[in-house]
């Protein structure tokens, strides 16, 4: 979901977009054998703008980059798997600093939490959105 603001340039909401995909998941795709898969993956960066960006391990590179990392949630059954949820991982030594969590947009209220518990947010998010049931 696009939404447009007063300077012209389009802002993405992530979250509406992502609760969108998921209803779609369980309209359109809903299987009672399907699984939950959580899984981290890295992005190798340049520059010291981008949020959560720290020199760390990523299997995108196969070694420690300059890079971020997100714990990503898929949907996947016999037939097919989609991406249904994500989220960043802030390292400590950025939330531990207020203006270093400010600068690219997350916030005062970015916290650190361990890569498992990023995927559990990821799962409960989509389980109490009712998508997987008892199946869970």
């Amino acid at each position: 979901m696009l939404c447009w603001v007063s300077s012209r340039r389009p802002s993405w909401n992530a979250g509406a977009v992502r609760d969108d995909v998921r209803e779609y998941v369980v309209e359109h795709l809903h299987d009672d054998a399907a699984v939950l898969v959580a899984d981290e993956t890295g992005d190798v960066k340049k520059g010291t703008d981008t949020a959560g960006i720290r020199r760390q391990y990523t299997g995108t590179a196969g070694r420690i980059e300059i890079s971020r990392v997100a714990v990503c949630l898929v949907y996947a059954d016999a037939r097919e798997h989609t991406a249904v949820d994500r989220e960043l991982y802030v390292p400590r030594s950025w939330t531990g600093d207020l203006d270093c969590c400010r600068a690219p947009g997350l916030g005062e209220d970015t916290v650190f939490a361990t890569k498992p518990e990023l995927a559990r947010t990821t799962i409960e998010r989509f389980t109490v959105a009712g998508a997987m049931g008892a199946h869970a």
